[in-house]
């Protein structure tokens, strides 16, 4: 602790940048669409282009100002396109580059920015790189990838986090040797020391600019660099792995050099998965003097909730902690899910029938009344639950599927692997988007590549959008609240009676506006004694249809969020 104030201390001291300084992407709401899941309009079964621009006007009515799109690029679908076999080409399953350029212009028209998600720690076995690679030790494609000739023995060992065996090391026969891949067996990792590969990845990321794209977010780019020596790592390491994969070597040169060749010269975002193993190294990445990154997207955030619960304590603490560390330097992100996660209302509060809505409607009014730019994932908006699997069968995701055979490989708990896995699994985040109560929830007329949801009768667009007081109305509201008030955005943050059990209460605070926000994290009604609540104005945000204030004690309903302008 001592030495985070020191580190904040001394960020304050040397600040160069006001953190209130304006930008498009400090102001951004970032609506995350999982294209595979959101809508169906050929009847496959999978989503795609098409179906994101017939949902464009959705899109603009929720009020949110940019799209974050997961990979569409050519893949085998290993991963779900986190596997990329052509980085200048559409997957063929969301439709053509016609489409794309449609799309995107689409989404202009409507004032909605694209971020496209790039994909470069890894790509796909069938990448023509990695055809090229493996086809013979002196192919100049050879040093594209990270390779271990046999005659020096098994390589120290490596963690997968895809892998059924755990082994981020694959023997190929063809040149007798080991290639390395962090994620699945069909993701070889990417040799970003090889020059002649970063400005292949540059020459693809100006393509997509040069098309009018407004943002990139990089994956797993922590990951990107590698210690080329391949030294021993600690037995055990894999508990800690980041410690040891994230920040590594010359990262910083590249992101440098991406910085001098790519994003200076468009008006992108730019974000990296991960922040770094501390503080300082996230500093690094997002420094606006420094010239890499625009904002650092940290996992702190969904690493807490577990299947036996998690405290308010500690949540408050890591949301606090990360304002704190960027309160003069730097930009974050904000978010409780996205496409590796669970449902956040199964993860951070309650789905009960009784509690989901009041809970979905708190944590949107959270992620939206935060510091830094927030993301909300395609569903969260109506309080899309997990789906609630039982068998091993029923899932499609490989992180799943390799690490059940990984626990059975090894004798380990199946029983407690399938219970984590009902409350964490991907898959929960990816079922098909909940429109409306027709057949398949009106994602497609075809079989879709997940279920969908057996609530979706109650829980969909339609008839969220006729109930004023639904929680797809009450994003809606808030968006459009954060949007109104700057004070939202860039004020000052100051979290108030940390100690308290039950409600997390923070105020909000630029140019004399100041604001209270009162979220009660429980389903039980709770009681909170503030000097604040004997000055509270203007009610901004109700997430029901009263509250009760007597002198300086706020009377808070199960999971009630409140906002009020403070005198």
């Amino acid at each position: 602790m001592r030495n985070l104030l020191v580190f904040i201390l001394m960020v304050t001291a040397f600040s160069t940048t006001a953190q209130n300084t304006q930008k498009w992407w400090k102001e951004a709401i970032v609506y995350q669409i999982y294209p595979r899941s959101f809508k169906d309009t050929n009847g496959d079964g999978i989503g795609d282009l098409k179906g994101i621009i017939e949902k464009l006007d959705y899109i603009k009515s929720l009020g949110v100002t940019a799209v974050w799109l997961n990979p569409i690029y050519s893949s085998p679908n290993d991963d779900n396109g986190y596997d990329v076999s052509d980085y200048r080409n559409i997957m063929s399953d969301f439709g053509t580059m016609a489409d794309f350029d449609l799309m995107l212009a689409e989404m202009h028209k409507r004032d909605i920015k694209l971020v496209m998600d790039i994909v470069v720690n890894h790509s796909s076995d069938e990448h023509e790189w990695f055809k090229q690679s493996r086809s013979s030790r002196d192919n100049p494609y050879r040093n594209y990838y990270h390779w271990w000739p046999a005659e020096k023995g098994t390589p120290p060992y490596r963690y997968s986090l895809f892998d059924e065996k755990g082994d981020a090391w694959k023997y190929d026969a063809q040149t007798n040797s080991y290639y390395l891949h962090y994620f699945s067996v069909k993701q070889p990792d990417l040799n970003w020391e090889n020059p002649k590969l970063r400005q292949e990845v540059y020459d693809i990321m100006k393509f997509w600019a040069d098309k009018g794209v407004d943002g990139f977010r990089l994956d797993a780019f922590q990951f990107a660099a590698k210690d080329v020596t391949y030294p021993a790592f600690p037995e055990g390491f894999e508990k800690n792995f980041v410690q040891y994969y994230a920040m590594q070597g010359d990262l910083h040169k590249y992101l440098q050099e991406m910085y001098e060749q790519v994003f200076s010269k468009y008006d992108v975002m730019s974000v990296a998965e991960g922040a770094g193993r501390n503080f300082q190294e996230a500093h690094e990445l997002v420094d606006e003097n420094r010239k890499e990154l625009n904002m650092a997207y940290a996992f702190d955030g969904v690493d807490i909730p577990k299947r036996t619960g998690y405290s308010l304590d500690h949540f408050k603490t890591v949301f606090s902690r990360w304002d704190s560390a960027f309160a003069q330097e730097g930009w974050l992100s904000i978010f409780l899910s996205n496409h590796d996660q669970a449902r956040m209302v199964n993860r951070y509060a309650n789905a009960k029938p009784e509690y989901r809505a009041a809970s979905t409607k708190m944590l949107n009014t959270f992620i939206l009344s935060m510091r830094g730019t927030p993301y909300c994932y395609y569903g969260d908006e109506l309080g899309m639950t997990n789906i609630g699997f039982e068998s091993i069968d029923q899932y499609k995701d490989i992180a799943a599927i390799n690490g059940y055979k990984k626990v059975v490989n090894t004798g380990g708990d199946v029983q407690t692997y399938m219970l984590d896995l009902a409350f964490g699994s991907r898959d929960n985040g990816r079922t098909p988007m909940q429109w409306d109560n027709t057949k398949n929830a009106g994602f497609g007329t075809g079989t879709p590549w997940l279920p969908v949801n057996d609530n979706y009768k109650k829980i969909n667009v339609v008839a969220q959008e006729k109930d004023p007081h639904s929680e797809l109305n009450h994003f809606k509201k808030m968006v459009q609240l954060r949007k109104d008030h700057p004070v939202l955005v860039y004020g000052k943050y100051t979290l108030l009676q940390k100690e308290h059990p039950d409600v997390y209460a923070y105020t909000r605070e630029l140019d004399g506006k100041k604001v209270l926000v009162v979220l009660n994290f429980t389903e039980k009604k709770t009681v909170i004694q503030m000097p604040e609540a004997g000055n509270v104005g203007e009610t901004l945000i109700n997430n029901y249809d009263h509250f009760s204030i007597r002198k300086n004690e706020i009377l808070l309903l199960p999971y009630q969020a409140l906002i009020f302008e403070l005198k």
